[in-house]
Protein backbone atom coordinates (compact mmCIF):
# COMPACT_ATOMS: atom_id res chain seq x y z
CA UNK A 1 0.00 0.00 0.00
CA UNK A 2 1.46 3.43 -0.95
CA UNK A 3 0.96 6.32 1.50
CA UNK A 4 3.08 8.75 -0.05
CA UNK A 5 1.97 12.09 -1.04
CA UNK A 6 1.95 13.37 -4.71
CA UNK A 7 4.38 15.79 -3.97
CA UNK A 8 6.72 13.43 -2.42
CA UNK A 9 6.41 11.10 -5.59
CA UNK A 10 6.50 14.41 -7.72
CA UNK A 11 10.09 15.60 -6.34
CA UNK A 12 11.66 12.04 -6.55
CA UNK A 13 11.02 11.77 -10.06
CA UNK A 14 12.67 15.09 -10.61
CA UNK A 15 15.69 14.18 -8.44
CA UNK A 16 16.75 10.37 -9.72
CA UNK A 17 17.96 11.38 -13.07
CA UNK A 18 20.29 14.06 -11.33
CA UNK A 19 21.25 11.53 -8.57
CA UNK A 20 21.99 8.41 -11.31
CA UNK A 21 23.89 10.37 -13.68
CA UNK A 22 25.56 11.95 -10.30
CA UNK A 23 26.55 7.93 -9.23
CA UNK A 24 27.53 7.32 -12.90
CA UNK A 25 29.85 10.18 -12.74
CA UNK A 26 31.74 8.73 -9.63
CA UNK A 27 32.25 5.76 -11.39
CA UNK A 28 33.35 7.05 -14.61
CA UNK A 29 35.69 9.24 -13.00
CA UNK A 30 36.96 7.01 -10.23
CA UNK A 31 40.43 6.36 -11.70
CA UNK A 32 40.87 10.16 -11.77
CA UNK A 33 39.08 11.84 -9.07
CA UNK A 34 38.83 10.24 -5.52
CA UNK A 35 36.09 7.52 -5.53
CA UNK A 36 35.09 5.39 -7.93
CA UNK A 37 32.95 2.20 -8.10
CA UNK A 38 32.34 1.64 -4.63
CA UNK A 39 31.44 4.88 -3.92
CA UNK A 40 29.46 5.34 -7.64
CA UNK A 41 27.73 1.80 -6.48
CA UNK A 42 26.47 2.87 -3.48
CA UNK A 43 24.89 6.28 -4.38
CA UNK A 44 23.03 4.27 -7.46
CA UNK A 45 21.54 1.81 -4.90
CA UNK A 46 20.30 5.13 -2.58
CA UNK A 47 18.01 5.21 -5.33
CA UNK A 48 16.36 1.95 -5.28
CA UNK A 49 16.48 2.38 -1.59
CA UNK A 50 14.88 5.49 -1.26
CA UNK A 51 12.22 4.66 -4.44
CA UNK A 52 11.16 2.10 -1.24
CA UNK A 53 10.60 4.77 1.14
CA UNK A 54 7.97 6.35 -1.63
CA UNK A 55 6.33 3.18 -3.13
CA UNK A 56 6.78 -0.19 -1.03
CA UNK A 57 6.74 -2.00 -4.86
CA UNK A 58 9.88 -3.91 -5.52
CA UNK A 59 11.48 -2.03 -8.82
CA UNK A 60 13.52 -5.55 -9.65
CA UNK A 61 13.38 -9.12 -9.53
CA UNK A 62 15.78 -10.01 -6.21
CA UNK A 63 16.42 -13.50 -8.15
CA UNK A 64 17.65 -11.61 -11.37
CA UNK A 65 19.47 -9.36 -9.20
CA UNK A 66 21.30 -11.67 -7.45
CA UNK A 67 22.40 -13.40 -10.42
CA UNK A 68 23.26 -10.16 -12.20
CA UNK A 69 25.29 -9.42 -9.16
CA UNK A 70 27.46 -13.51 -9.53
CA UNK A 71 27.60 -12.17 -13.06
CA UNK A 72 29.97 -8.70 -11.92
CA UNK A 73 31.34 -10.83 -9.80
CA UNK A 74 32.77 -13.53 -11.89
CA UNK A 75 33.63 -10.50 -14.34
CA UNK A 76 35.74 -8.55 -11.49
CA UNK A 77 37.89 -11.58 -11.01
CA UNK A 78 38.34 -13.08 -14.67
CA UNK A 79 39.59 -9.19 -15.23
CA UNK A 80 41.83 -8.94 -12.47
CA UNK A 81 43.87 -12.62 -13.76
CA UNK A 82 43.43 -11.30 -17.72
CA UNK A 83 45.15 -7.95 -16.40
CA UNK A 84 47.81 -10.06 -14.42
CA UNK A 85 48.82 -11.83 -17.36
CA UNK A 86 49.06 -8.72 -19.93
CA UNK A 87 51.57 -7.19 -17.40
CA UNK A 88 53.89 -10.15 -18.00
CA UNK A 89 54.09 -8.47 -20.97
CA UNK A 90 54.11 -4.70 -22.53
CA UNK A 91 51.20 -3.02 -20.92
CA UNK A 92 50.50 0.36 -23.30
CA UNK A 93 49.47 3.12 -20.64
CA UNK A 94 46.49 4.41 -22.71
CA UNK A 95 45.12 0.39 -22.12
CA UNK A 96 45.64 0.56 -18.30
CA UNK A 97 43.56 3.67 -18.41
CA UNK A 98 40.65 1.16 -20.20
CA UNK A 99 41.46 -1.38 -17.71
CA UNK A 100 40.85 1.05 -14.28
CA UNK A 101 37.68 2.33 -15.78
CA UNK A 102 36.52 -1.21 -16.61
CA UNK A 103 37.31 -1.86 -13.16
CA UNK A 104 35.20 1.19 -11.62
CA UNK A 105 32.67 -0.09 -13.84
CA UNK A 106 31.83 -3.50 -12.57
CA UNK A 107 33.03 -2.87 -8.93
CA UNK A 108 30.33 -0.28 -9.00
CA UNK A 109 27.69 -2.46 -10.43
CA UNK A 110 28.32 -4.95 -8.33
CA UNK A 111 28.17 -2.99 -5.37
CA UNK A 112 25.27 -1.19 -6.65
CA UNK A 113 23.61 -5.12 -7.09
CA UNK A 114 24.51 -5.98 -3.72
CA UNK A 115 23.60 -2.84 -0.95
CA UNK A 116 19.74 -3.04 -3.29
CA UNK A 117 19.96 -7.09 -2.57
CA UNK A 118 21.26 -6.57 1.54
CA UNK A 119 18.32 -3.53 1.93
CA UNK A 120 15.95 -5.32 0.13
CA UNK A 121 16.41 -8.73 2.30
CA UNK A 122 16.55 -6.57 5.33
CA UNK A 123 13.43 -4.96 5.11
CA UNK A 124 10.99 -7.62 3.60
CA UNK A 125 12.43 -10.86 4.92
CA UNK A 126 14.38 -10.36 7.72
CA UNK A 127 12.14 -7.91 9.54
CA UNK A 128 9.12 -10.66 10.31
Amino acid sequence: MNHSSKIVNNTLELIYPVVIVFGLYIIFNGHLLPGGGFQGGAVLAGVFIVRFFADTSLPLSLNQLNRLEKVFYLLLVLSGIFYSFLLLGFFPPALKIVYLMGMNLLVGAKVFCGLTIIFFRFTLFEAK
